[in-house]
């Protein structure tokens, strides 16, 4: 009962099965527990001998698999210098293992027996430990060297390893022997390979025409394999085009056996978020909660220092079921970034993951203290983009940042993305911004939200759910300290809630054709008064638009990566800070 339960809340919100405004639905319940993405964890900086950043002072992590275990999660991802756990997805606690290399990338694990088995990217060797939380492991094997591996326990106790990384290669796969102490049984065989003339979304270049994408071969990369097994069915994962890339995301294929004959899933890409402020949902792994729910962790990017500068996030998932062919698996990455329901949280019939706590913060007026340059003004703190900063001169206690709504609005969660502007730092960082967060109803008078002045925490990416609600028009976050030389700086300040207006009114007018390329389609629709912004949803049926793309400009959007065989169905969504008018209207778009 439960995984339907689960299974129908994940249908109705994603593909509208009933017209849903979020508002203050859950404001007379009792607080659930929420997470935001980016995940609030504490990223790493690169090394400072890291050839690849060539000592630039960055973050970064990405690539996650993530296992749950005797209750907990356990998230292990690129250049992170160890791996985190958790109990709720939420609270997470960092491990500091030795015994492996980890300065390699995409680790994966499986647990075989009472043995965790892990191996990195451009690995040579195969570890193995009794008890993670010690972070004790043991080279158990040398091994060719293997890219982006995932490995997978069937439930006939067979253990297979999926791999590659590479513009050329296909995703190989083939079976190791526990028992022979990990031993490939036969050789490697390839599984798939990308199609981005057919499927849109694998081109590097998304706007390219055929004859571009023909003179550029090679130019896509395909990676990051993973595998699940449901009602008998393999289920085989990759990504692409590149992990630089907003667009960067996960498609399948099928297989009734391990190691194929593999057939594409044409809703493919399953997990896909090419806009929003955390972008791109590529190079992930499926897991299931204690009540038996699915998970797809993802990777996002920032990209600015470095193109390999990347964050971690979770969005629900769900296999739908199909009458014919194997069920559909989605990852649910609509509004991906904003508060939602945790592990354990969701155990009644509500229609959504989202908690109905809406940005208050977008676009909204600005003041500070002082501002680096022209290309650090205050708009970049509340613009929806990760990729953009606000910067104040320097680091010093004395700078602030302040935000008027424009109205009373009522508060619950607030998100302080932090920067790391001219950071100096290498490694874990032994330092935590610390800061005070203030709100006024006037901005004269101001009473203290948030009290950060004894924080140790590193939190570039901190999550606040408020005890209760309080309702404010103006925000305010002053300085106390700024860690690891950097000066005091904001990619997002985001505020969640309610506006304390009215939801907007569905969008009318909807018009979508396929372009000559059929990898585009181009939407429009009409002007929609008391409207921030629009999300356009589709699919390849009308009842399952897996995909979405926010629009903050205008009234139409040219839409890439579609697979060109394919027709699909559109609808387009209207969003403002106190809910979401969800597109009544659909649309069919054949294929040319």
């Amino acid at each position: 009962m439960r995984k339907r339960s689960a299974i129908r809340c994940l249908f109705v919100f994603l593909f509208g099965v009933a017209t849903l405004s979020i508002s203050s639905s859950l404001a007379a319940m009792s607080r659930p527990l929420t997470f935001c993405n980016p995940l609030d964890m504490s990223y790493r900086f690169a090394l400072a001998d890291n050839p690849i950043t060539a000592g630039i002072s960055a973050r970064e992590a990405a690539d996650p698999t993530v296992i749950f275990h005797q209750g907990q999660f356990w998230l292990f991802a690129s250049k992170s210098g160890g791996y985190w756990h958790s109990r709720d997805l939420v609270h997470w606690e960092f491990i500091h293992p030795t015994g492996y290399p980890l300065e390699e990338y995409a680790p994966t694990v499986a647990i075989v027996g009472n043995h965790w088995v892990l191996l990195n990217s451009e690995g040579t060797g195969i570890y193995t430990t009794d008890n993670p939380a010690h972070g004790q492991w043991t080279k158990v094997r040398t091994i060719e060297r293997v890219s982006d591996p995932a490995l997978f326990l069937d439930d006939d106790g067979k253990l297979y390893l999926y791999s590659g990384s590479s513009n050329v290669l296909p995703i190989m796969g083939v079976e190791l022997d526990p028992a022979k102490n990990f031993e490939p049984v036969g050789d490697s065989k390839p599984l798939l390979s990308l199609d981005p003339l057919r499927r849109g979304w694998e081109a590097r270049y998304p706007f390219a025409t055929d004859e571009e994408i023909r003179n550029s071969p090679g130019v896509s990369y395909l990676e990051g394999s993973w595998m699940t097994k449901h009602k008998g069915i393999y289920y085989l994962q990759y990504a692409a085009p590149g992990t630089e890339l907003k667009g960067y995301a996960d498609g399948v294929f099928t297989s009734e056996q391990p190691l194929g004959e593999f057939h594409y899933a044409p809703y493919s890409p399953f997990s896909y978020r090419p806009t929003g402020f955390a972008p791109s949902a590529g190079h992930g792994s499926i897991f299931a909660d204690a009540d038996g729910r699915l998970w797809h962790a993802t990777t996002h990017l920032v990209g600015v220092r470095f193109n390999f500068e990347r964050r971690l996030g979770i969005h629900p998932a769900a296999f739908l079921p199909n009458k014919k062919g194997p069920d559909q698996l989605v990852a649910d990455t609509y509004l991906g970034d904003y508060p939602q329901l945790a592990a354990g949280q969701n155990r009644d019939s509500r229609a959504s993951k989202l908690v109905g706590w809406m940005l208050l913060s977008l676009r909204k007026p600005a003041i500070a203290s002082s501002t680096l340059d022209d290309s650090h003004g205050t708009a970049k703190a509340f613009d929806e983009n990760i990729a953009t900063s606000w910067a104040a001169a320097t680091g010093n206690p004395s700078e602030w940042l302040q935000v008027d709504f424009g109205k009373p609005c009522r508060i619950e969660a607030v998100q302080i993305n932090f920067a790391d502007v001219h950071s100096t730092a290498y490694g874990h960082l032994e330092d935590a911004y610390r800061y005070v967060l203030e709100v006024s109803d006037d901005g004269d008078t101001w009473r203290t939200l948030v009290d950060r002045r004894d924080n140790t925490r590193d939190a570039p990416h901190e999550y606040i759910q408020l005890e209760q609600s309080t309702t404010a028009r103006f925000a305010r976050i002053t300085n106390v300290h700024t860690p690891g030389g950097a000066v005091f700086s904001l990619s997002g300040l985001r505020f969640f809630g309610n506006g304390l207006g009215e939801v907007p009114p569905p969008v009318r007018g909807i018009k979508a054709e396929r372009q000559t390329n059929r990898r585009l389609m181009k939407v429009s629709w009409d002007k929609n008064k008391n409207t921030d912004f629009f999300i356009v949803r589709y699919g390849i049926r009308p009842d399952r638009l897996t995909q979405n793309w926010q629009v903050y400009e205008g009234e139409s959007v040219v839409i890439p990566g579609l697979n060109t065989e394919e027709e699909y169905f559109v609808a387009v969504d209207a969003v403002n800070d106190t809910g979401i008018a969800r597109g009544t209207e659909t649309i069919k778009v054949s294929a040319p």
